[in-house]
């Protein structure tokens, strides 16, 4: 670890904070006493009269963009069946518009100044002799160059599937600005394995985490429950001392996309980082 202790490397996720407005996810952020965020980009690139100065914006109030965020069109988390068919780039039926936001994304990325983008790619083939792996494999090395160009790198969302799926597909990509945001709650949200396992194994791929806790569901095939950090299955001492192992220096978002006590519950997760990673 660097001498920036991992408290100082937290951020929260502007999504996480609901904000209509550049000035009210100012006023948010301040609210979580945090002034590091992952902005969303998607309402820069379709609502530019509301969001076209948010960069200027944040600076002027001395708050630091770590990294950005863009999802994709037509996905639907209603269950995990719907998301499986729905999500990232995946999907024949969305990609053409998706490839067309992507691009813009890309641009604006980069008039940002920003390092890292993150994204959840969609369902990844489990097996890559599958017909449709060299289908997403074509797409992503797509995305990840548009990227490249613009000296930015590429953070794939864990969840959906398990960490060695994740593994063979960068061996694959064979794309050094591709990494991994690892999302411990998602493992446990997809029921997609062991967090702290799936840590270890994607360990030489992360580019930056969210802290964010969740439940297993207790029915198999169905989504678990995202819960305030610290109330979950996550376990957060061994997660800290894994990322100090792996000698992580990258950022520590907040993600909490559930509950609406969310100021409440980022200054927790705030607490427990601060408690349990020393």
């Amino acid at each position: 670890m660097t001498s920036r202790s991992l408290s100082d490397r937290l951020a929260v996720c502007s999504w996480s904070l609901h904000p209509a407005s550049p000035g009210e996810l100012v006023a948010r952020l301040e609210g979580t006493g945090i002034r590091r965020v992952q902005l969303a980009l998607d309402p820069l690139r379709e609502s530019p009269e509301v969001w076209g100065r948010t960069g200027e914006m944040l600076q002027q109030k001395g708050i630091t963009i770590v990294s950005g965020m863009f999802g994709c069109i037509g996905e639907d988390y209603s269950t995990l069946e719907t998301i499986r068919v729905t999500g990232g780039i995946a999907p024949d039926a969305t990609w053409e518009q998706n490839w067309k936001n992507i691009q813009a994304t890309a641009v604006l990325a980069e008039q940002l100044g920003l390092k890292l983008v993150t994204l959840h790619a969609g369902f990844l083939p489990h097996e890559s002799r599958a017909p449709n792996f060299a289908r997403m494999l074509r797409r992503l090395t797509e995305v990840a160059d548009i990227f490249s160009a613009a000296k930015i790198a590429l953070g794939l969302e864990t969840g959906q599937e398990t960490a060695p799926v994740l593994v063979e597909l960068l061996q694959n990509l064979k794309r050094p600005n591709v990494g991994v945001n690892f999302d411990p709650a998602n493992m446990l949200l997809y029921g997609k394995g062991n967090p702290i396992e799936a840590l270890r194994l994607l360990g030489p791929w992360i580019r930056q985490v969210h802290i964010k806790d969740a439940v297993r569901a207790k029915t198999p095939g169905t989504w678990g429950q995202e819960v305030p950090v610290g109330t979950g299955e996550v376990d957060w001492r061994a997660f800290f001392a894994t990322l100090k192992e792996l000698k992580f220096t990258g950022d520590c978002v907040i993600e909490r996309e559930a509950g609406n006590q969310r100021l409440g519950d980022i200054r927790q997760a705030r607490e427990v980082v601060e408690k349990t990673s020393l």
